[in-house]
């Protein structure tokens, strides 16, 4: 219980330290999370993802934010033998830094923690064949990633349960990008 309760209190802080760069808004500035990223490290109760991290890389996103709204969001995934390509729209819920999507299945995405400048925290939850799966994703405006954001990530996903056997970084990549056939 008190594990749970320090988890809550610990993204609570995180939202109010993103909320905080904008007094006066209960959204955080979605002005702060457009461009690209690269996705550098992910946390994962997923099976599929568990068993095969050892081959996963570095993925890129793009993220547009829409007039009404809405998060564009495309993805370069690195896959064995291909480059796989896909965008997504997300939804605000009414929560916020929160957003929903139904396409490829239900998701939800979350902002836990962001600078607003290098690297965000984004908390996921995906319904998939009657299961609730949950990652936890650094995004970084570079491939490189600064020790003390390497810890943050780590931490946070430790207090969201996940353990170190579930937490990998993600070694970079060149052979799948966005903007590139």
């Amino acid at each position: 219980m008190r594990t749970l309760g320090l988890s809550l209190g610990m993204v609570l802080l995180c939202l109010w330290r993103v909320q905080a760069g904008d007094p006066g808004t209960a959204e955080p500035d979605e002005s702060k999370i457009a461009g690209t990223w690269y996705i550098t490290a992910m946390a994962s109760d997923s099976e599929s993802y568990l068993q095969k991290k050892d081959q996963l890389k570095m993925a890129m996103a793009s993220i547009e934010v829409r007039g009404d709204g809405d998060l564009k969001v495309s993805f370069a995934i690195p896959t064995p033998g291909r480059c796989m390509k896909f965008e997504s729209i997300y939804k605000p819920t009414g929560s916020p830094g929160e957003y929903y999507s139904s396409d490829r299945g239900n998701k939800t995405v979350r902002l836990v923690d962001t600078d607003g400048s290098s690297y965000m925290v984004v908390f996921a939850t995906r319904e998939k064949e009657g299961k609730t799966l949950h990652m936890l994703r650094l995004y970084s405006k570079t491939q490189w990633v600064r020790p003390k954001i390497k810890l943050l990530f780590k931490r946070l996903a430790k207090l969201n349960g996940f353990t170190d056997e579930t937490i990998w970084i993600l070694p970079r990549q060149e052979e799948c990008r966005l903007g590139e056939p």
